[in-house]
């Protein structure tokens, strides 16, 4: 018995047969041999698609973090539509500072709203400064705050911090940004 000729012939079908492969043929019939699923190009792709999903979604906080912002925006955007509400505050912090897009505080207090009427304490605080500010949306102080007490009584501690500084805005926001929150009449 001489295995060696066995194993040359072997060799030889798989080597005709990968030029099938190669042309995606083979893969085709059985689906992607080993795809990529946790690199930003993968998530990506699968955002394109309209998936969605908890790990999905929050590589959309990686993608804005490293700037990646157009990226972040269209990942975010998707999840958002979907009802992820940490996506939907995100969003509004991209629309909010002009990352990924243009700057729109509407677009950013809508998402914020959005957020919040769905019970999310950081929609509730982020809606509730929009509304004590008039940024976005039209000024209502006495509405803002509520909202705000609503996120502090959820635990959230910039909320608590607000309203421990008797709702100075400055308490939460660096007077850096005053010019954005400036009336605009």
């Amino acid at each position: 018995m001489r295995p060696i000729p066995m194993l040359s012939a072997m060799l030889a079908l798989v080597a005709l047969a990968a030029p099938a492969q190669a042309e995606g043929e083979a893969a085709d019939e059985y689906g992607t041999l080993n795809p990529d699923e946790m690199t930003w190009e993968s998530m990506l792709d699968r955002a394109e698609k309209g998936e969605t999903g908890m790990v999905l979604c929050s590589t959309g906080y990686m993608l804005t973090k490293s700037g990646k912002h157009g990226a972040a925006r269209a990942l975010f955007e998707n999840c958002a539509n979907a009802g992820y509400t940490g996506a939907m505050t995100w969003m509004g912090q991209l629309d909010n500072n002009g990352l990924g897009g243009a700057y729109d505080p509407d677009a950013a207090a809508e998402w914020d709203r959005r957020a919040a009427d769905l019970g999310d304490p950081v929609g509730k605080f982020n809606y509730g400064l929009a509304l004590i500010r008039g940024h976005g949306v039209a000024q209502d102080v006495d509405r803002g705050r509520a909202l705000v007490d609503e996120a502090a009584a959820e635990g959230l501690k910039v909320a608590q911090r607000l309203q421990g500084a008797d709702y100075d805005l400055d308490e939460v926001t660096p007077d850096a940004d005053n010019w954005k929150y400036a009336p605009l009449f």
